[in-house]
C-alpha cells in the first residue's frame, strides 16, 4: 500500500513536470520588457490635425494685381478722376484712357484695327458716323443692366452700341451786342437770310468740324437734300464767314465769347451758355450768351459706347458700359464734357438747369441716310460755298 501510495505521488509529480515544460505563461516568469530602439531625428509625432483656413496661406488670399482695362475715346472725353476711380476700386481694374483725335478719327483707327482692337471699349461714336461703324461691324451686341434708356435715344436696334450723352449742336448769340443794337435775335434759320444779319454769323466747315456737319446737316434735315444748297448760296450772299474749326470760330470770330471777335452769331451747343457760366474768371450772375431754339434750328448729336469685337477684358467691357450709364456717371458728364445725360434718373447741375435751353424739336436724320449721302453732300457745299 505504502508502495502504491509512492507509486502514484511520482506519477503526479511527473505529470506537473511535464505540464510545466509545455510554456504555460502563468508558470514561467515573464521577461523583463526592452524598450524599442528610437531614431534621435524621429521623435514620436503627434496624431495629423486637419489645417485650419488661415494656417496655410492659399492662392486665393493673395490679392490679384489689377487687370486693365482700355478706353478708345475722342479727344475730348473727360470725367472726374473719384469717379473714375470709384469703377476701378469697385472691379479691381486699372482704367487705360486712350483719347485717339475727334469722333472721326477715333472711329477711323477703330474701325482699321478691326479683329485686333486697340482697347476694349470704344465711346464716342455719334450719329453722324454710327452706320460707319455698325457697317464695319466692330461691336459685339451688349445691352446695359440696371437702367432704362428713352426710345428716342436708341437707335441702334442691333442692340450693339448704348446712348450715352446727347447735345444740340445751335446757333449761339451774343446777347449784349444785340441790346445795344436793340436787334431782334433771329430765331430760325430763314431768319438768318434776312439783310439786318448780314456778316453776322461764322460757321465751322462740315469737312473739317464736327458741329460745323450737325449744322449742315439741320439744313439737310429743314429744306430736304434738293433745297439746302439754295439756302446756303443765299447764305453766302448774306456774308457768311466759314471757320475750319469750332475754337476758331467760337474764340476768335464771335463776339460773345472771351476772344470778343467782330461776329455776334456762331454754330455752337445748347450748352455753351452754361459753359460760359462754370468758366467765368469773375462770378457771373446769367450767361453771357444764348442759344437759338427754334423749330429745326439745332441738330441733336448722340454719342454711343459699345464694346469691341475681340476685346481682351469683354467681362469688364460690360461691366463700363454699365458704369457708363449709373447715375454717378451721368450726373458727372454735363461739368465734364458739357453734354446732356440719358438716364432721366440723372439730375442735371444747377448751370445746366438755369442757362442751358433745350430745343423741342431738333433736327433729326435718320444714320443710314447720313451714311449714305454724307460725303457727297459735304463736296456739293463745298462747291457751293467755298469756290
Amino acid at each position: 500500500m505504502k508502495n502504491k501510495l509512492c507509486s502514484l505521488l511520482a506519477l503526479v509529480a511527473l505529470a506537473s513536470v511535464l505540464l510545466a515544460s509545455c510554456g504555460g505563461p502563468a508558470a514561467t516568469p515573464a521577461p523583463t520588457p526592452v524598450p524599442p530602439t528610437v531614431a534621435p531625428t524621429s521623435p514620436p509625432q503627434p496624431s495629423p490635425v486637419p489645417p485650419t483656413p488661415t494656417a496655410t496661406p492659399s492662392a486665393s488670399a493673395t490679392p490679384s494685381a489689377p487687370r486693365t482695362l482700355t478706353v478708345m475715346t475722342h479727344d475730348s472725353f473727360a470725367a472726374s478722376e473719384d469717379v473714375l476711380k470709384s469703377f476701378e476700386q469697385a472691379n479691381n481694374v486699372k482704367l487705360n484712357i486712350l483719347k485717339s483725335g475727334d469722333a472721326g478719327a477715333a472711329l477711323n483707327k477703330a474701325i482699321l484695327a478691326r479683329g485686333n482692337p486697340l482697347a476694349d471699349v470704344f465711346y464716342g461714336v455719334d450719329n453722324t458716323f454710327l452706320s460707319r461703324a455698325l457697317e464695319a461691324d466692330i461691336f459685339e451686341p451688349y445691352t446695359p443692366k440696371g437702367v432704362e434708356i428713352p426710345a428716342a435715344f436708341q437707335i441702334d436696334k442691333s442692340g450693339r452700341v448704348a446712348p450715352v450723352d446727347y447735345g444740340d449742336v445751335c446757333l449761339n448769340f451774343d446777347k449784349a451786342f444785340f441790346q445795344q443794337k436793340k436787334l431782334t435775335v433771329p430765331q430760325t434759320l430763314e431768319d438768318l437770310l434776312k439783310p439786318g444779319y448780314k456778316d453776322m454769323l461764322v460757321v465751322e466747315n462740315p469737312a473739317t468740324s464736327s458741329p460745323g456737319l450737325a449744322f449742315m446737316l439741320a439744313t439737310v434735315a429743314h429744306f430736304g437734300p434738293d433745297k439746302f444748297l439754295d439756302y446756303w448760296k443765299q447764305l453766302k450772299a448774306n456774308g457768311v464767314k466759314v471757320d475750319d474749326g469750332w475754337e476758331a470760330a467760337y474764340y476768335t470770330d464771335f463776339s460773345g465769347s472771351s476772344g470778343k471777335g467782330p461776329r455776334p452769331l456762331v454754330v455752337s451747343y445748347a450748352s455753351s451758355p452754361p459753359a460760359e457760366v462754370v468758366f467765368a474768371k469773375t462770378p457771373l450772375t446769367d450767361a453771357p450768351t444764348g442759344s437759338v431754339v427754334g423749330e429745326g434750328a439745332c441738330f441733336r448729336q448722340i454719342e454711343f459706347v459699345g464694346v469691341l469685337q475681340g476685346a481682351k477684358q469683354p467681362d469688364l467691357a460690360r461691366k463700363f458700359v454699365d458704369f457708363m450709364l449709373s447715375v454717378q456717371f451721368q450726373e458727372d458728364m454735363p461739368l465734364q464734357m458739357f453734354v446732356f445725360p440719358v438716364n432721366l434718373q440723372a439730375k442735371l447741375p444747377e448751370a445746366f438747369v438755369k442757362y442751358a435751353q433745350v430745343p423741342k424739336n431738333p433736327a433729326t436724320l435718320a444714320p443710314d441716310d447720313i451714311a449714305k449721302n454724307r460725303d457727297a453732300w459735304i463736296q456739293k457745299w463745298t462747291e457751293t460755298v467755298l469756290r
